[in-house]
């Protein structure tokens, strides 16, 4: 008996410790002490999480966000921000993977079981966009193009191997180290994979590029139909990341050459005029931090200085052009460490635990990247939220809200995953 009394003790104490807070317990509406900006806890349910940085999750009125729950998906209603608690209604049952919105046509893309669907927002009807041919299992981040005609992905395709044209794909470079073997997380399940397009409205599917390493991070240009954006993932000081290419798969272009060994950029976006492609710099590698921009049709270059402290994970762009924002960056992060790549962290610690907001400044120079001259500017940075106790193993991704007041970004600040809007304007 007195085992079994003690069993049920030592299970008593483990579900007390494991419980994670309940909603009452995790606040819905406050002011950041360390900043003095209002923060509004957008969901409602733990679990609950805003897309990745670069995907589209708001109606085009801004009405509506897309967020994902243990659910399925959901929409918050945007009207009340501020001035109402939140309304959120779910509008897929189940998981599903890959979630886009098509701002325009109110509806909601995503991937589950080798098939891509829609699911109107409002209506909740849903329909079948394409079955996935064979061996492209697994779409990887859905596009949805600015006239909402062409979706984009990537996937596992068998004969990407004798298709892909050799050196082509990852970009050989003199100053990338010959290395024996993938180049980072270069192949995933040992498979080649092709860039492909579906047509919205018949489900046609196209290969319009292939490789034998890892595609990733699509995205269509948020005004042009047929300009493509993606990444060839793996170790960044080891790959040419970031690239364009037509729908129609003409047109492949390098958008970034390195200057130096060492030398990293990715996390790419399109700016919301789709004239710039928007990426983490760093010259070289944990040394000197950036935020770089080239002009799509010209070619001009350029960049914003940070501090170590103001690297972030992820950064993004408000819809006017005007400001921009930062996720900031935890312990394991590049900014905590030394430029060779030590495995200790920094001391003092160099990563900032904050989402930034970053005004550009009118003081532009100029400095010569090789050949080219690149514009830089400066930023004037303001701390919005105190990640202190968010775990950097969750990124915040934060996205201007369609009216450009508010930032919002998932956080497990307080235990479970939640979706939050911070106030760019103090009161």
């Amino acid at each position: 008996m007195r085992t079994a009394s003690w069993s049920i003790v030592v299970l008593s104490l483990c579900l007390c410790v494991w419980t994670p807070p309940c909603p009452a317990q995790i606040p819905a509406d406050w002011i950041d002490p360390a900043t003095g900006h209002r923060v509004i806890r957008l969901s409602k349910d733990p679990g609950t999480s805003s897309f990745y940085f670069h995907q589209s999750s708001y109606t085009d009125k801004g009405d509506k966000l897309i967020v994902s729950t243990r659910d399925g998906f959901a929409a918050i209603d945007l009207t009340t921000l501020g001035t109402a608690p939140p309304k959120i209604e779910l509008i897929v049952q189940g998981k599903g993977g890959s979630p886009i919105v098509g701002k325009k046509t109110r509806q909601l893309f995503y991937y589950k079981g080798g098939t891509i669907y829609a699911t109107h927002i409002d209506t909740k009807v849903t329909r079948e966009i394409a079955k996935l041919p064979n061996g492209y299992t697994g779409a990887s981040g859905l596009a949805i193009n600015a006239d909402e005609t062409l979706l984009a992905s990537t996937g596992r395709d068998p004969e990407a191997k004798s298709k892909a044209v050799p050196e082509d794909s990852a970009g050989k470079d003199d100053l990338i180290p010959p290395v024996k073997g993938p180049r980072g997380k270069m192949t995933p399940g040992g498979k080649s994979l092709a860039l492909f397009t579906v047509n919205i409205q018949t489900g046609e599917t196209k290969p319009i590029h292939y490789a034998t390493d890892w595609l990733n991070h699509t995205q269509f240009s948020p005004t042009d139909p047929q300009q493509i954006l993606f990444c060839h993932e793996g170790t960044w000081d080891l790959v040419n990341r970031v690239w364009t290419i037509r729908a129609d798969g003409t047109g492949l272009k390098l958008m970034h050459q390195r200057t130096m060994k060492n030398e990293i950029a990715g996390h790419e976006f399109f700016s919301h005029d789709g004239k710039m492609v928007w990426y983490d710099l760093q010259t070289p590698r944990s040394t000197q931090f950036w935020l770089a921009g080239v002009d799509i049709k010209t070619g001009s270059r350029i960049r914003y200085r940070l501090e170590r402290s103001q690297w972030s994970v992820h950064y993004n762009q408000s819809h006017d052009g005007t400001l921009f924002s930062g996720d900031g960056g935890g312990p394991n992060s590049v900014a905590n460490r030394a430029p060779k790549g030590a495995d200790q962290p920094l001391d003092a610690p160099g990563n900032g635990q904050w989402i930034y907001l970053f005004t550009p400044k009118n003081n532009w120079k100029t400095l010569k990247a090789g050949d080219t001259e690149v514009k830089v500017g400066a930023f004037a940075a303001e701390k919005l939220v105190d990640l202190a106790k968010h775990d950097y193993k969750t990124e915040p991704n934060a996205t201007f809200t369609p009216d450009d007041k508010w930032l919002v970004f998932r956080s497990n600040m307080h235990g479970p995953t939640h979706v939050y809007a911070v106030e760019i304007k103090k009161k």
